[in-house]
């Protein structure tokens, strides 16, 4: 939570200067970009990262409220050393946190996150031994430079290939950061949009409404008579969208790998037939995806590990069901979505097709995932009753679903994911594994 321990005002002048270090150690006359969500905290946070970078000699500029990928965008393109990000993403307004890209517009590898961790917690532990003096002055974060945002503007409205005048368009803004770009972003490529929750207060952000909470925008839009033919809806910093059709039927990040993956082998641009998507993404796709000649490859949850798996295998396109898409085919280095969502407009004008359309063979497999609170995270491969337990399963869906068991990376918790054709089969698989794990691991 801000203000609570590591976001005090103490601690997050402190990795502003450990941050700080590491960029003048490679770059004397290192810059540094800034943005922010519209949380009541971001803006003392930011305020706090700036000090700390400019005290030891980083010259900061504050893009103010702007999305994550607008700092990575800006951070690549404009000569910066870094682009620092204040959001908690699609957490709530109390809690915040800090994200850093390098000069590349890639996120820190984990070697520089570790060694900036570690001299944060030696001037917490010694600040005595920190010099006062500092070297450069950082301006209030907010406003910031409108020019800054306006060139991220730029960029997106210029990758855009086709005519959306047609395009009638519902926007949940997640009263985010998205509140700062996509209505201007949106009314110069002359989309019809009407825009929803674009009122931040600080403490409104993901309140019911955002890609948190995609039925608010779906209800909106099939109430609305055919006013609409799509809706599309962000989280709090706009890394990702959701996406509605004109009955208000919600279509998640699997919906859109497919659409926007067929769209790129159609132009040739789908490097290898390749999407990398992750563990969670449903078989449907997946079948759909073989169906068009496509091969789908499964990376960790996070879009971190997606990113790593595209570099890895030149894939152009991937991405999570939470709405996380990343587009390799121009210089995008982190999911975008505004950029998502004038790929799927693009899509609907090029193929003249409506988005039920462009997904209506996606068959979604029941998937149920169960949470199992545990002492140990003991790997399952060595408790043979849970092995076999998952091996059986394995063996009774033969092909036609999944089991994913996994422990979670941040909680005490195993997640059990089953998909099956019905959902009768699926909801007994998923007791009979979670009650091994609850009888041999649990608490």
């Amino acid at each position: 939570m801000a203000g609570e321990f590591p976001l005090t005002t103490e601690s997050t002048y402190l990795i502003g200067r450990a941050l700080g270090h590491d960029l003048v150690r490679a770059t004397r006359s290192a810059k540094a970009v800034m943005g922010q969500d519209t949380r009541e905290s971001s803006g003392w946070i930011a305020d706090r990262v700036g000090a700390g970078l400019a005290s030891v000699g980083v010259e900061v500029h504050s893009a103010g409220v702007i999305t994550t990928p607008g700092i990575a965008y800006l951070a690549r393109s404009r000569g910066f050393e870094a682009g620092v990000v204040i959001s908690a993403s699609h957490n709530p307004w109390a809690d915040n946190g800090i994200k850093v890209f390098s000069g590349d517009g890639f996120k820190l590898t984990d070697a520089r996150e570790l060694a900036i961790e570690k001299e944060i917690f030696a001037l917490l532990g010694n600040p005595a031994a920190m010099d006062d003096t500092a070297l450069k002055v950082a301006g209030p974060s907010l406003p910031g430079e409108a020019g800054l945002r306006k060139a991220y503007i730029e960029s997106l409205a210029g990758s855009v290939s086709s005519d959306l005048s047609e395009m009638r368009v519902l926007v949940d803004c997640a009263n985010g950061a998205a509140t700062a770009e996509a209505p201007e972003l949106f009314r110069s490529l002359g989309i019809q949009a009407t825009f929803i929750h674009v009122t931040p207060d600080g403490r409104n952000i993901n309140e019911g409404c955002g890609a948190l909470h995609p039925e608010t925008l779906g209800k909106i839009v099939a109430a609305s008579g055919g006013k609409f033919d799509l809706g599309v809806t962000f989280d709090g910093d706009a890394d990702r969208a959701l996406f509605c059709d004109d009955a208000g039927r919600v279509v998640n990040g699997d919906g859109v790998l497919l659409l926007t993956a067929r769209d790129l082998q159609a132009r040739g641009k789908l490097n290898g037939s390749t999407v990398v998507a992750t563990t969670m993404s449903n078989m449907g796709a997946e079948i759909a995806l073989k169906k068009a000649g496509i091969r789908m490859l499964r990376a960790n949850v996070g879009d971190k590990y997606v990113l790593e798996e595209m570099l890895k295998t030149g894939a152009t396109l991937g991405g999570e069901q939470s709405g996380h898409i990343i587009f390799r085919d121009g210089d995008a280095t982190t999911g975008d979505g505004l950029l998502t969502a004038l790929r799927v407009m693009e899509v609907i004008v090029r193929s003249r097709k409506s988005l039920a359309e462009l997904v209506s063979d996606l068959k979604v497999f029941p998937q149920k995932i169960q949470n199992v609170r545990v002492g140990e995270k003991i790997p399952f491969a060595q408790v043979p009753e849970v092995q076999r337990a998952i091996e059986a399963a394995e063996r009774e869906l033969d092909g036609n679903g999944r089991v994913v068991v996994r422990y979670s990376g941040t909680e005490a918790l195993a997640r059990v994911m089953v998909e099956a054709e019905s959902e009768q089969k699926m909801r007994a698989i998923t007791a009979e594994i979670a009650g091994e794990i609850q009888k041999r691991l649990g608490v």
